[in-house]
């Protein structure tokens, strides 16, 4: 396969009395922006009761209150699935729960338990959150993984039973974004490292050299119906100690695609978007991990450039009226790539910044969007790839996968982000 994309167009099945559901009270977990949800657009509210819980902080993420729609404020502080059900008491129980954000897979699988409803239950979320069962599963389907260990296994078994030596990383369980991961040259530093952490949410596992690809895409009844493959430039866990990361889209080739198809079956992932990482190695791809949801920074955006699909909205549209239409093939430019890029400021140890030798970057041709934060304008002292939130970020292309490779090379290199004013 020569193109770097499928593209689809996806529609409804509004007239077919056996997928086309009534009207509904509909419960959002709020998390994820509207801007990126689309909720308006998405969930008809004059058909259904749509009720939002969310924390006081998303409530300026809400839609407009024009759309409608009630919103309950939870206090953010205790198990989500609990205080949603506080939140909704004497409410009429909910037909569909709506859930975007990684951060609320399991608790909306929770909260589908406790009150009956249809969609993905805990236990069928745990494979893709939890990354000691993500990777047993995906293993068990013949797939390379990392050697890896629950961190409780590996500190009673030592340093020497771990079965690899080297580059040893300590990982989250449940984490995103490369938050709370560290790498450490050896197994006994990190088993060291392991010891000041909750013993039972992390996990070790071998340290495999290789480029990281991501594949993203949407699943629909099983079948994989728009799919972009990606490399990073940069890495995730370089980003979390302060080093630029981007990717550009590449080529999907048969032998990813299949490798992604296996994955998607391993963890049972049948219906929505998702977020696949993989190593390059010269035996093939090394499984890192999934995320039933769709990618972080701006991989949303420049998969609608690639495909013409926006994630999250499609992702609503399954949640809220079931199955969509068979796909239905769509020309495309293989030429056209895109890749987006994030320069963090997270460990500058300063509310502000200033971001210089960034103007040949920002005027040149392939600078599709330059995000910049003012030096009055504060930016976040924890990992996030917020555009709103970072010294600077941005989309890039269209392109050869080679050419923006190139581009964002060169920006890393030269761009500068200096701290400002107050320190953290």
């Amino acid at each position: 396969m020569s193109d770097p994309v499928r593209q689809f167009t996806i529609t409804l099945h509004e007239n077919d009395s056996d997928t086309w559901r009534g009207p509904m009270h509909v419960l959002v977990l709020h998390r994820v922006p509207d801007s990126f949800a689309r909720y308006a657009e998405n969930i008809d509210h004059a058909r259904h009761d749509v009720t939002y819980v969310h924390t006081a902080d998303r409530a300026v993420t809400l839609p407009a209150a024009a759309v409608g729609g009630l919103r309950l404020e939870r206090p953010g502080q205790g198990d989500t699935a609990d205080e949603v059900l506080d939140a909704i008491a004497g409410l009429p129980t909910p037909d569909v729960v709506v859930a975007l954000s990684e951060y609320d897979l399991l608790a909306a699988g929770r909260l589908r338990d406790r009150l009956g409803l249809p969609g993905p239950s805990e236990a069928e979320v745990l494979p893709v959150r939890d990354k000691v069962v993500m990777k047993r599963a995906v293993a068990a389907a013949g797939l390379r993984v990392p050697r890896f260990l629950p961190l409780a296994e590996a500190l009673r078994r030592g340093p020497g039973g771990l079965g690899w030596q080297g580059a040893t990383v300590l990982k989250p369980l449940a984490g995103a974004s490369s938050e709370g991961v560290e790498s450490f040259p050896d197994p006994a530093t990190a088993l060291a490292a392991g010891t000041d952490v909750a013993v039972g949410e992390y996990e070790v596992e071998e340290f495999v050299e290789g480029p990281i690809v991501h594949v993203d895409g949407l699943v629909v009844a099983g079948e994989l119906v728009a799919v972009v493959a990606s490399e990073y430039v940069g890495t995730c866990l370089g980003f979390a100690t302060g080093r630029p990361l981007g990717s550009v889209q590449t080529e999907l080739d048969p032998a990813l695609e299949d490798w992604s198809r296996r994955c998607l079956d391993a963890l049972a992932v049948r219906d929505g978007p998702f977020h696949l990482e993989g190593i390059v190695t010269p035996d093939g791809p090394v499984f890192l991990e999934l995320g039933a949801r769709f990618g972080g920074a701006d991989v949303v955006d420049t998969f609608e450039l690639a495909t013409g699909v926006r994630l999250p909205p499609a992702h609503v549209q399954l949640l809220v009226d079931g199955p969509i239409d068979p796909p239905r093939p769509r020309p495309t430019d293989p030429s056209a790539r895109y890749g987006w890029f994030v320069l963090p400021g997270h460990t500058l140890g300063s509310t502000h910044c200033r971001v210089r030798g960034h103007e040949r970057f920002r005027d040149d041709p392939l600078m599709l969007r330059w995000v910049e934060r003012d030096p009055d304008e504060p930016i976040s002292t924890t990992v996030t790839y917020a555009d709103h939130l970072v010294p600077a970020a941005g989309l890039v292309g269209p392109g050869s996968t080679a050419q923006l490779r190139a581009f964002l090379g060169a920006l890393f290199e030269e761009v500068r982000v200096e701290p400002v004013g107050v320190t953290v």
